[in-house]
């Protein structure tokens, strides 16, 4: 049985906070994965990538494997985390721990001029991520587009709830890490705006 550790778990347990959403209202930070697990029961998740990685230590190189875990519920809600061990499976739970605790909303819209359905199927407006040097633009598409994006965006996205979308990317995609995390910075800046 899980015990928490913080208020806001506390909150969670006692049935005082019931959905996700009055956690983001209150601007709460989540510290515990088991928040998450109570309030979004649904959560799916995908493994976007796993990698050897090297550190120099005194007695040599230590290898470990290098996770990353998307995870969304399909209806505004992703994550994504980064995890490290010695074993693969260890090094998922990781990933997927954090991403719980980077689990963040999404704003869905009709943004497309060509579409004018007020369905929340794709980004309501262009918005732009960056991690390294991967900048990913997301643009709003009519409905039946689909997912015109690359296969690690595309499954985020997807987790995200989105349905159509057009991508324009640049930088190194190849690097899988980075296209992850540009790609989810994209999808938190729906909530963002600059005045």
């Amino acid at each position: 049985m899980w015990e928490p550790r913080t208020r806001l778990g506390q909150l969670v347990k006692e049935g005082k906070i019931r959905t996700i959403d009055e956690v983001f209202a209150a601007n709460m930070l989540i510290k515990e994965p088991e928040i998450v697990d109570a309030l979004l029961p649904n959560l799916k998740q995908e493994l976007l990538s796993i990698n050897i990685v090297q550190r120099q230590t005194d007695a040599g190189e230590v290898s470990q494997f290098q996770a990353v875990v998307a995870l969304g519920n399909e209806d505004g809600y992703v994550g994504i985390g980064i995890g490290k061990a010695r074993q693969v499976r260890q090094a998922i739970e990781k990933a997927v721990r954090e991403a719980k605790l980077n689990i963040t909303p999404v704003r869905r819209g009709c943004g497309s001029w060509r579409c004018s359905c007020d369905e929340p199927h794709s980004v309501p407006f262009v918005v732009e991520g960056k991690s390294g040097s991967v900048v990913v633009r997301l643009i709003p598409a009519p409905k039946g587009v689909g997912l015109v994006a690359g296969d690690v965006a595309k499954a985020i996205l997807r987790l995200a709830g989105i349905k159509d979308v057009w991508t324009k990317t640049f930088g190194d995609t190849r690097t899988t890490l980075n296209f992850a995390l540009a790609t989810y910075n994209a999808l938190r800046n729906t909530y963002r705006f600059k005045i």
